[in-house]
């Protein structure tokens, strides 16, 4: 990993001086829900957190979902999921759905009073029969207990919906407050891979599953001018107490300190 985390880069980092519009995105958003001081490391001083490692089969199930519903979204019609999870809707067909699901790209909007441009990259647009959007993530684990929404962990994933529903009202879309987890659960208790056309290819089954959830997007645009201030503050934010990165950099400070008294 060390070969792709620069822990001091000179680019992307606000300046409160600037004019320009300056690019921030969901994920930004949510480290600056969990931690304002990490938060203007990263934004303001350009010291990101470690890079956790790449998931790359999660990223691969992403792609696929995409085919899948892509293939319906070309023909207008709903995915065999939809139909057996009762969603009255098909694959949105729109001509910017690629830049929308472009992580360098994403939907944005230029945040009123700030140079701050929110963006986020979606997963997947559909649409019902009264022309309302529903945003839809893909998830993807591996578990013997039935997926759901209900761990602590799991409210970053309800906030990225809500972002997202959030990115489309204020480009002009008529959001449903109801969203979908597309969730993909592998089958880790079968007694192996099931075999694939050849020898050579192993099969891991997944038990696909729709979770409905009702979004609240009330609370992004007060969020979004907090980390504005944040940014244009030159007063670095108090470490957080249940912030893991801030308790191992205090504790690296306070040790070296110890030994440079030796």
């Amino acid at each position: 990993m060390s070969d792709y985390y620069n822990p001091r880069r000179s680019r992307n980092m606000y300046d409160p001086r600037q004019t320009e519009p300056f690019r921030l995105s969901r994920s930004k958003v949510d480290l600056f829900i969990n931690c304002p001081r990490c938060f203007y490391l990263d934004r303001r001083l350009g010291t990101d957190r470690p890079p956790g490692y790449p998931f790359s089969l999660n990223s691969a199930v992403d792609a696929l979902l995409k085919k899948e519903f892509d293939v319906h979204r070309k023909n207008k019609t709903p995915h065999p999921l939809m139909k057996k999870f009762k969603i009255d809707a098909v694959p949105y067909a729109h001509p910017d759905m690629d830049i929308w699901r472009d992580t360098r790209k994403g939907i944005t909007y230029k945040m009123p009073k700030t140079n701050l441009l929110i963006t986020g990259a979606v997963d997947d647009v559909w649409i019902n029969p009264l022309n309302q959007l529903y945003i839809v993530d893909y998830k993807a684990t591996a578990k013997q207990d039935e997926v759901t929404l209900d761990a602590d962990w799991q409210e970053g994933y309800k906030r990225q919906l809500e972002i997202y529903q959030w990115l489309f009202r204020r480009n002009g879309f008529n959001v449903d407050p109801h969203g979908y987890f597309v969730y993909c659960n592998g089958d880790a208790g079968a007694d192996g891979f099931t075999e694939g056309k050849d020898g050579s290819r192993g099969c891991l089954n997944f038990r696909i599953k729709i979770i409905p959830y009702k979004g609240d997007d009330s609370w992004v645009s007060e969020v979004v001018m907090r980390a504005y201030k944040c940014l244009q503050s030159d007063k670095l934010p108090i470490a957080c107490s249940d912030c893991d990165y801030c308790k191992y950099r205090e504790a690296v400070t306070e040790l070296e300190g110890e030994l440079t008294k030796k």
